[in-house]
């Protein structure tokens, strides 16, 4: 039976947020306006939204014009909240986290795209709600909200909450949301439209297989690695991670210097540094709270082994993430400052 088109053209808003991901906004946009091509009528209507209703700067310095969202979300059909950056951009006030709290109230369906799903969280809009993350900001989003746990999909439909990992995956988000209403034939012609022809399915991994990341196909040692990245704050022993793959401590001693590059605990060492450089860029933990997050017992000796690796301390890796960052927003402004001089 065919799918019946249905009448009207649905608002879909984007909160965007400073440093958004451009390339997440356009995968997300791009499928709407080919099906206003492709069906001749205008289904879908793309609104762009920021906070205040001044224009956002994306990641790659672009500025759009945004309508505010306190007087346009009332009136989308779905609103998601685009981010890229970090936490310093996702600080909403109070007064906006409430304007989005008000939105499902309103029978509007909510959403996030890349590092949006951080502000839902915040605005407290994913509790008891089974959703997802880019797999960079997961870590940060579960230190400051232990009570959640995103999924590792591309993209996840929870009733009224639709959160999507980002990148190109809102092409497979979209693909599904066009055909909830169009149906999948519809969908289809959407996505044969921009050579989208592998659309992937919601749980399909959002990065490439650990033995693509690692470099090895050993089945033993790839256990031990995927063990190492899902217990960095309190890492196993040597004895404990061979007793959990089913072999020998000398045994998986022989693994690693055949396979890999470093041994055993130079490699557990390097992805919990790793982690924790996420959580130094991205989080607002204190130093401290990094080290332990992190696995290490005092921050001292957290400090002396990220300098080691990574050739600088993590204080001194936040103060220049802040310096970029506050250069970054000054440029934004003065952007805007003389765009409005230039209107006058």
């Amino acid at each position: 039976m065919a799918h019946s088109e249905p009448r009207g053209s649905q608002r879909i808003g984007f909160l965007l947020i400073p440093n958004f991901a451009l390339m997440s906004f356009a995968s997300a946009t791009e499928p709407l306006r080919a099906a206003n091509l492709i069906s001749g009528v205008d289904l879908y209507e793309v609104v762009a939204l920021s906070t205040d209703g001044r224009p956002v700067t994306s990641s790659s310095g672009t500025a759009f014009e945004c309508q505010p969202l306190e007087k346009t979300g009332g009136t989308c059909n779905t609103v998601f909240v685009v981010a890229g950056g970090g936490p310093r951009d996702w600080a909403l006030s109070e007064a906006d986290f409430g304007r989005l709290r008000r939105l499902p109230r309103l029978g509007i369906r909510v959403g996030g795209i890349s590092s949006g799903a951080y502000v839902l969280a915040a605005a407290g809009l994913l509790d008891n709600r089974d959703f997802t993350i880019h797999w960079e900001h997961a870590p940060v989003l579960r230190e400051a909200f232990g009570h959640l746990a995103p999924r590792h999909a591309r993209y996840v439909i929870d009733g009224d909450r639709i959160t999507c990992a980002g990148g190109i995956a809102p092409l497979d988000m979209m693909h599904a949301l066009i055909g909830e209403r169009m149906g999948s034939h519809f969908a289809r012609r959407v996505s044969d439209w921009y050579l989208h022809t592998a659309v992937a399915e919601p749980e399909a991994p959002q990065r490439g297989s650990s033995a693509e990341r690692f470099g090895t196909h050993h089945p033993v040692l790839l256990a031990v690695l995927e063990k190492m990245e899902a217990s960095i704050e309190q890492p196993l022993g040597r004895a404990a991670m061979a007793r959990f793959a089913g072999t020998s401590v000398r045994h998986l001693d022989r693994l690693f210097a055949a396979h890999m590059e470093e041994g055993f605990l130079d490699t557990y060492r390097r992805i919990r540094l790793t982690h924790a450089r996420r959580l130094v860029e991205q989080s607002p933990l204190s130093i401290s709270e990094v080290a332990f997050a992190s696995g290490f017992s005092s921050a001292g000796h957290f400090s002396n082994a990220f300098k080691i690796l990574f050739g600088t301390t993590p204080a001194a890796l936040r103060r220049n993430v802040h310096r970029v960052q506050d250069t970054l927003s000054g440029q934004t402004e003065d952007r805007r400052r003389k765009k409005h001089d230039e209107r006058r």
